[in-house]
């Protein structure tokens, strides 16, 4: 058996690969998702040319809302040049015949992996997130009918005692990316793994964010203007990573999420993970046109 026998002559496909039920389909349930915030709608995820795990979720999304004058940005875990994100871009220019970006200011629709840009979005840009896990209650309620039905019930007191126990043990919260966050007053939703750094982020923000989980068969959403709010105890506030001190070994930036890589002398030197911001510091002095936007935090504080 060789490569060339497993290959199939070019066939035509959809605009944007999906057929357009499915598109159809996927457009129904993110309207309902946007009319219910944080609420999970099933949708049956087709197969796309990605292993599942790997995005699917996001790039069904993706390909659903984009058309030729759209321009979007691929990002994993804040890195613009990495193999996951820059395959994800690819694929999606090629049968689209969109443009692609690195500058958050510059694209209309940004494909995450993990993280939110630190520059602010606005009411004319769409986030999608990519999640592998969307039940918040999975931890506490494996049974995801049971879950389902704690949902329905507005019951997640087994997430506050979960919560409760890290505290009691550890002395503080111990949960890092996928802080439950409470959607609208109503439904508790995991913000896909991105850090707790970046929740606030989500919370009365000007654009739309769509999550999605490809292998999971759900989609969520949070609207402009909707209230994200983490699950804390009013005598425990939430915390943040404590990055506000921490200086970009490369672009001298400081107070934005940082990523930690290790020396050989056993030190650390850190790193500012959305690679794009710090590409802008690099090169600003030397170009006029490289201009960082509003971010969320300034000096390592929230700027709202």
């Amino acid at each position: 058996m060789n490569l060339k026998s497993l290959s199939k002559d070019w066939e035509a496909v959809s605009y944007g690969f999906l057929d357009a039920s499915a598109k159809r389909e996927l457009r129904r349930k993110m309207l309902k998702a946007v009319a219910v915030p944080g609420c999970q709608m099933p949708y049956a995820s087709r197969e796309v040319p990605m292993a599942r795990g790997w995005g699917t979720g996001g790039l069904q999304v993706s390909l659903t809302l984009m058309n030729p004058q759209t321009i979007v940005k691929v990002i994993d875990q804040g890195a613009d040049d990495s193999v996951n994100a820059a395959s994800i871009r690819k694929f999606l220019t090629r049968v689209t015949g969109a443009k692609a970006t690195w500058d958050t200011l510059d694209a209309t629709l940004i494909q995450s992996r993990h993280r939110v840009p630190e520059e602010k979005l606005t009411k004319d840009q769409i986030l999608v997130l990519q999640v592998p896990n969307p039940e918040p209650l999975r931890s506490v309620e494996p049974n995801m009918s049971i879950a389902r039905q704690m949902h329905a019930d507005a019951d997640y007191s087994r997430m506050w005692l979960q919560l409760y126990e890290q505290i009691v043990r550890s002395g503080r919260v111990m949960q890092g990316a996928s802080y439950p966050s409470m959607v609208n007053g109503r439904h508790v939703m995991t913000p896909s793994p991105i850090p707790r750094w970046d929740v606030p982020k989500l919370h009365m923000a000007e654009h739309l964010t769509i999550l999605s989980a490809g292998r999971e068969k759900r989609i969520f959403a949070v609207p402009p203007h909707t209230r994200v709010e983490p699950l804390v105890f009013s005598d425990v506030p939430y915390k943040v990573e404590e990055h506000g001190n921490i200086t970009c070994t490369r672009s001298a930036l400081k107070g934005f999420f940082m990523n930690e890589i290790p020396n050989d002398d056993g030190t650390s030197s850190y790193e500012v993970s959305d690679s794009n911001l710090g590409i802008k510091a690099l090169n600003a002095p030397e170009d006029a046109s490289q201009k960082i936007g509003e971010t969320w935090y300034q000096d390592g504080e929230w700027a709202q």
